[in-house]
């Protein structure tokens, strides 16, 4: 047995599983996941090692609220295209390193953090994901990834990064992924704690680039975002939206306040 299968291939039972959420999310009801602690941190720093392997001892030691988790997502994110796994996850839709995208949602997880007195460090390590969010691809993730409390602590971040993408693409700068549609994700995330915000930060982005993708994605923010704000913003979707997008934003201007 290899040091990978044993670390990662093994349920918390002690039975091969070929599902590594067995046991990346098992952990979250088995306290003998600390055992494996140590095993996972040599992984993850064994330049030795595929990219792979120590790009999902990162993940699991991350979901699992470890200090050395957050602590190597932080390193990640300073010096992204140098990490030991970029690239180890390819996008099939925009042929892009989509590592990114599964360290966030590592780092969204807080159960375990809570527990192991490691919350400021996660945060840290959220902020630090944000701010790449007008360079790095994070698939469909940002718009319901984080949990309101996290996002209060993220809106300085989330309005310099919009900012920093709107600049680029007013610019017409190249980006291999789609930015605007990824920046409105995070807008919408926005709009379960700050309607007004999210409004403002979607308007900026669809304002020098909208795709119909793009605006699909904009669509929650009118049923998030409570207040007049969500329903103004559904009213200017109607008109550049498509029949689908009309479609959708006539439904949540139905629903209840």
């Amino acid at each position: 047995m290899t040091r990978y299968s044993e670390l990662l291939g093994t349920d918390f039972d002690g039975e091969p599983t070929t599902d590594i959420d067995d046991v990346i999310y098992g952990a979250f009801d088995d306290p003998a996941h600390r055992e494996r602690v140590p095993g996972l941190v040599e992984l993850m720093n064994d330049p030795a090692a595929p990219g792979g392997e120590r790009f999902v001892a990162c993940l699991a030691l991350t979901t699992w609220g470890e200090a050395v988790g957050y602590e190597a997502v932080l390193r990640a994110a300073a010096d992204p295209k140098n990490a030991p796994w970029y690239d180890c996850l390819i996008d099939r839709k925009f042929s892009v390193d989509s590592t990114f995208a599964q360290l966030a949602e590592a780092v969204a997880e807080r159960d375990l953090s809570r527990e192991k007195g490691t919350e400021a460090l996660r945060i840290d390590a959220a902020h630090a994901l944000v701010r790449l969010a007008d360079s790095e691809y994070f698939e469909d993730k940002l718009g319901e990834l984080f949990d309101n409390a996290t996002l209060q602590e993220l809106l300085d971040d989330i309005k310099d990064v919009t900012a920093r993408g709107v600049r680029s693409l007013a610019a017409g700068e190249k980006c291999l992924f789609d930015l605007p549609t990824q920046l409105v994700d995070l807008a919408s995330g926005v709009s379960t704690v700050d309607g007004k915000l999210a409004v403002e930060l979607a308007m900026s982005v669809l304002n020098v680039s909208s795709s119909p993708r793009t605006l699909n994605h904009a669509v929650p923010i009118v049923s998030r975002a409570e207040g007049p704000e969500g329903r103004q913003f559904g009213e200017y979707l109607l008109t550049v939206g498509d029949a689908g997008v009309c479609a959708e934003v006539r439904e949540a201007l139905s629903r209840p306040a």
